[in-house]
Parts: structure tokens; sequence; C-alpha cells
């Protein structure tokens, strides 16, 4: 049902990302438009360009490797059958030619047609291991896809009375499996939250990911502490380490976030070991950063024990909580420029927790140019304010320099 919910609002959603942020999204579709436009005519460009060129040229020039690049440009992003009739055509062509020219007996004539034959037979071969490479690299992506859903299942809408909103964003359309996590809890200290990343990718991220999505669960539920359930994911990796012979087996280290909202109280505790400082959206659009009185080590870190300190921010009713790994922090322009998504989001006001998810990452795209280096996990709650409505006025952002251009 919250799926369903979700597809039936994603026109919603992407409006209210346009609203927000802007958007240029018609320009980047359009320009890839083009792009596979002037892709699905090269093939034919080049046998053209091949007929036109041999037709003006003296007779000591040959236009062979433009008929023999175009089966083979169309070898990858064709299908099976447009590349036999992409070659067929380029065979054709260099035929025709050489018996309106009268030499087609003669042996370079000959070896011409030759090559072209052999470069679209090579063609076909690519073609063939294009198509099985791409089956199996969709068979693979649906695999990772699967245990990574099983491991972060997308959480209610609702916990424990407070908006929920999650988002797990793949740098490449290839590469689902990685080390980002984060987890809801519905425990009786409140909704706590824990947001992370793990050094690596792979299956060893993924395993380090799920012992830290389970000792979660049960230290959440368990311990009366924030502070204590930071300790409790700390000994589990350390006792998981010990097992794996070794930290290293288990990618290493883990930068955290855990947060609590305990029940009827309009405050907010953090705990942070070592990862991006959550944000804060409060209703009329102003924003804090909740960086740690203290900085600490990532957990898993093994380089001393020191006691985690939570620091305590008020939260009010239409407040939000926004916590996110790099990802979205280190995301890079063309020109290097890290995102920074307190200044983005200062000043504006979203319907709720997943509209400010869809916005925040359709702006990162933006801002990439669809080119993101790093897989990002981002999880907002909100705390509805009394009769607030189902969806509040969105503020357009003011064109910064550097958007000026855009």
């Amino acid at each position: 049902m919250a799926d369903e919910r979700r597809r039936s609002t994603a026109g919603g959603i992407d409006a209210v990302g346009r609203a927000v942020f802007g958007s240029r999204e018609g320009r980047l579709t359009s320009d890839g438009r083009r792009t596979g436009r002037f892709v699905r005519m090269l093939p034919a460009l080049l046998i053209l360009g091949g007929l036109v060129f041999d037709s003006l040229a003296p007779p000591n020039f040959t236009a062979v490797p433009l008929f023999v690049a175009a089966p083979l440009i169309a070898a990858p992003f064709f299908s099976l059958s447009q590349t036999v009739r992409t070659g067929i055509a380029a065979v054709l062509s260099v035929m025709a030619m050489r018996f309106a020219d009268g030499t087609s007996t003669q042996v370079v004539p000959v070896i011409e047609m030759i090559t072209v034959l052999t470069g679209s037979v090579l063609a076909l071969v690519i073609n063939g291991v294009v198509r099985r490479g791409n089956e199996q690299l969709a068979s693979a992506r649906v695999i990772a896809e699967t245990a990574m859903r099983a491991v972060l299942p997308t959480p209610a809408e609702r916990i424990g009375g407070l908006q929920v909103a999650a988002r797990y964003e793949a740098a490449q359309a290839d590469e689902f499996v990685g080390g980002d996590l984060y987890a809801v809890a519905d425990t009786p200290y409140g909704v706590r939250v824990v947001v992370g990343d793990v050094r690596g990718k792979g299956l060893g991220a993924v395993e380090a990911v799920a012992v830290i999505i389970g000792s979660f669960r049960e230290a959440a539920e368990q311990e009366r502490s924030l502070e204590g359930v930071a300790q409790r994911l700390e000994r589990a990796l350390a006792r998981e380490g010990t097992r794996r012979y070794g930290l290293d087996a288990m990618e290493g280290f883990i930068t955290a976030v855990l947060a609590e909202i305990p029940p009827g109280s309009a405050s907010l505790r953090v705990v942070n070991r070592g990862h991006p400082e959550p944000i804060l959206l409060h209703a009329d659009g102003a924003l804090e950063v909740l960086a740690p009185s203290v900085p600490a080590l990532p957990l898993g870190m093994d380089l001393g024990v020191w006691p985690d300190r939570a620091d305590e921010w008020a939260m009010p009713a239409g407040a939000t909580l926004l916590a996110f790994t790099d990802g979205l922090s280190e995301a890079r322009d063309q020109n290097g420029v890290f995102y920074d998504p307190a200044a983005r989001l200062r000043g504006r006001i979203f319907p709720g927790p997943e509209e400010l998810l869809s916005a925040l990452t359709d702006d990162v795209r933006l801002h990439t140019g669809g080119r993101t280096t790093d897989d990002m996990a981002l999880i907002a709650v909100g705390r509805p304010a009394e009769g607030q409505p189902v969806r509040r006025t969105t503020v357009k952002i003011v064109g910064r320099g550097d958007d000026a251009g855009r």
C-alpha cells in the first residue's frame, strides 16, 4: 500500500522539486534525446558519407574505412537485426560502387569488399557479446537490488506518530550494491534512527550493513540511552571482526549518526560517529546544522574507547530531521564544487519528508549533471504540526551566481 501511494503521488512530488529548486531536467532530457538520435543516425551517415567521398575523391583514395566503421558502431547500440541490415547496406554500397565504375573484378576492389564484409561479420560478433553482457549485468543488478532491499526495507510512512521517508540512490545504475545504510525503529524510548556509511562496496559492505542494521534493531529496543545503542554497535562490529579475523574483512570502519526523538517531547538527541552532520529544518524555513559538541571517531576504528556523548536540540512541531551519507554532501558539479545541502535547503518549505527527499535528490542530479560517483542514503523524519494541511506552500529558490546560466 505504501509503494502504491508513493507511485500515485510521484507526479506531484516531481512538481514540488521543480517548484522549489528550479529544473534543467527538460534541457538535460532534450540533450540526451539529441545524442540518442545522432547515435542512431551515425551508421547511415557514415555509409552516405562514404558514397559521397568515393564519388568525389580521386581513384587512389578509398572510403572503405567509413563503410567498415558503420556496422562496428551499430554493433554495441543496435539490435541484431539492425546490425545485420547495417552490415548488408555497407557491403552492397561498396559492391554497387565497384560495379558502377567497372572495377569489381580487380584485386583492390575485391579486397575492399572482403574488408567490409569482414567488418560486418565482426560487428555481429560484437553485438552478440554486448547483448549477453547486458543480460548478465541486468541479472546481477536484479540480484544485488533484491539483496539490498532485503537489508534496507522501505520504512513505513508513519512511525511513532512521526512522518518518515527514506531513499537509497545508487551512483551507477549497474552498482546497486553499496555500503550506505539507514534504519528506523519505534522503541519504548522513542523513535530511533541510524544512518551510516561503510567504507567500501560489494558483498563485504553488504555484510557489514547487515551487521549494523541487525544490531541496531536489537539495541534500539533494549538500550535505555542512545549512547548505549552506539556502544552496542561498536561491540557488534568488534565481535564480527574477530570472527572474520580482523576488521579489514568487515570493510574497516563505518561512519554513523544515531538520532532519538522521545515520545511526547519536542526534543531531539543525536550521537555522531564521524558522519556528515544532519540538518534540522523548521516549519518557517529556518535551518540548523547539528554539529556534535565533541567530535568522535567512526565505529570500528579500534583505536581506543571513549564514552559517547549525545547532543540535544529542540525539535518543535513542523520540524524535519534530515540525515544523509557523504554521497550527498560530496557530490560535485563539473567545476568540482561540492553540493551544499544546508545552503540549498535554507529558507525552503516542503509539504513533507517524501517531498523533501524527492526535491533534494533531483537537485543533486542537476548539480552533478547526472554524474554522481558515490551512493547516497537519505532519511527524513518530520514531527507534524497540529492542524498542518496535507500540502503546504513551497518557496521557489532564488537563483545563485552559479545557477544564473542554467
